[in-house]
């Protein structure tokens, strides 16, 4: 039967009082030590969110202005910095390298102090390697607008000026994050730290792998897709599923369902992960061997994407109506959900029965979108929503904004994947049709691009909301803000377990 939601409120309260209270006696930590810790790492991560928002707002632009094209081809064409050749690259660069590795930055130069019970180590290293790693992407977006491009996907910025620059930051970023680690005052290791600390040595390598000027011709498209696929899995996906670990659990009082369960996760991933790239050229002129390696290694990813999808299922069920009023664990959800279904669908997709279809069509732009949106930017919303009120000592202003701005981008976003994915589709069909022309294949995806465009506005106008409302944190006054949290007056309603009859 259905409780009181006062009743409901008090318990869940009480049950997340006890499970803190549990973890700071187990850990010997008190709340100063905590707040310590936070502040260590205060500064680099708030740099970090500022500029990742920034870089959010202008990706978003070039994003939409690239969406627009597609329905009015002659759009802005007078000047050839707006041309979609240079806008697309600077979009997709932005967004990966500006917006989300940034906000990652600062995602792990958080986590990693509280997950080593120590305060954030070199901070200023930390912060020397922000800075670099922005002048990189502002260089590199600037020259290729300008027209400068190394022609390779996701590899786009100047491999001379932009990425020694980028490579530098990482590195300096990264060895904050290890030094804290070897710090550490734990002698067990969450799963998170596995997560994030691996991230950093994984990106380096294969970012100066595919970024050496040494490859010409099919070695060049091999190398290029090798870094193209682990900067989603190596970089991007490690960082972000190592926040959902930590968050989640700690937004619900509970513990992470299975330990084991999150290692097969991690060391599937590590194993599995690094051979995907080759199914992007399926067909074309490389070794079958790679091609079948590659397909093996795609179809292998399905032990631990399930380990993990389990594991974060498990963790939440029965804890769905706390979604209600956390708009983090809403995000952090969506998200998690996100990264089982994009990994499924790239399980799916290299196939090669399925791949003739899908391949150079939209088809691939939904499914990244499914993978670097619905899972990489709702888990850093998701982050940023439950991470800067604790820096800033400070509740966020509105819930009305916050409800807005995921119900603008989850719509917008979930509008976006299934219209490409149908026009995909619809493309590729004509394509394979002998009996049809390209014109037909043209013709047969203009209202799903259109309905992208649609998406794109709304969209566009859930970042505005989030960044006009992290503006107004940032500059309110009174640090005490509202009584209660975003959504705290919808109250979950807890159902109880019937109650068990002897002898039954």
């Amino acid at each position: 039967m259905a409780v009181n939601p006062r009743q409901a409120e008090h318990a869940i309260t009480k049950e997340a009082q006890a499970s803190s209270a549990i973890d700071h006696s187990r850990i010997g930590l008190s709340v100063a030590e905590t707040a310590a810790i936070d502040r260590s790492s205060r500064g680099p991560v708030l740099l970090c969110f500022f500029l990742s928002i920034i870089w959010l707002l202008v990706g978003t632009v070039f994003g939409d202005i690239s969406s627009f094209k597609f329905d009015r081809p002659d759009l802005l064409t007078s000047q050839p910095y707006f041309t979609f050749g240079r806008l697309r690259p600077a979009h997709l660069n932005v967004m990966v390298y500006g917006w989300a590795s940034t906000a990652m930055f600062g995602v792990s130069l958080w986590l990693m102090p509280r997950l080593c019970r120590v305060q954030l180590k070199i901070p200023a290293v930390a912060m020397a390697g922000i800075v670099l790693w922005t002048i990189g992407v502002a260089v590199g977006v600037w020259l290729l607008l300008g027209g400068v491009s190394d022609g390779l996907e996701w590899l786009e910025f100047d491999h001379r000026s932009a990425d020694p620059l980028m490579a530098a930051g990482a590195a300096l970023v990264g060895a904050s994050v290890w030094k804290t680690l070897l710090n550490r005052h734990v002698s067990h290791l969450y799963v998170s730290i596995w997560y994030v600390a691996s991230s950093y040595p994984w990106f380096l390598i294969i970012f100066t792998a595919g970024n050496l000027p040494v490859y010409q011709g099919v070695e060049s498209a091999a190398v290029n897709w090798f870094f193209a696929h682990n900067a989603l899995g190596l970089w991007l996906t490690t960082i972000n599923l190592g926040l959902i670990y930590y968050l989640m659990p700690k937004i619900i009082g509970r513990p992470v369902y299975s330990y084991w369960l999150s290692l097969i996760g991690f060391w599937g991933l590590a194993l599995f992960y690094a051979l995907n790239g080759m199914h992007h050229l399926i067909g074309g002129p490389i070794p079958s061997w790679m091609i079948a390696t590659s397909i093996t290694a795609s179809i292998m990813m399905i032990i631990p994407v399930v380990a993990v999808g389990i594991n974060q299922h498990m963790t939440i069920v029965g804890r769905f109506g706390a979604m209600r009023y956390s708009p983090a664990l809403t995000l952090l959800v969506l998200a998690a959900m996100s990264y089982t279904a994009v990994s499924l669908q790239g399980i799916l997709t290299a196939l090669v029965s399925v791949n003739r279809i899908t391949h150079f069509t939209h088809w691939t732009i939904a499914h990244s979108h499914l993978g670097l949106y619905m899972f990489v930017t709702l888990s850093l919303f998701g982050g940023i929503y439950y991470i800067l009120p604790r820096l800033l000592s400070r509740e966020w202003p509105s819930r009305n904004l916050i409800r807005a701005h995921i119900l603008l981008v989850g719509f917008g976003m979930v509008l976006y994947v299934v219209a490409l994915g149908i026009g995909g589709v619809l493309q590729g069909l004509h394509l394979l049709d002998a009996n049809s022309s390209f014109e037909a294949s043209v013709n047969a995806t203009k209202p799903w691009l259109l309905m992208r465009s649609v998406s794109a506005i709304i969209i566009t106008l859930g970042h505005v909301l989030f960044a006009v409302h992290i503006a107004w944190l940032w500059l309110l006054r009174d640090k005490t803000g509202p009584e209660q949290s975003p959504f705290f007056y919808v109250r979950p309603i807890l159902v109880k377990s019937p109650t068990k009859v002897p002898g039954r």
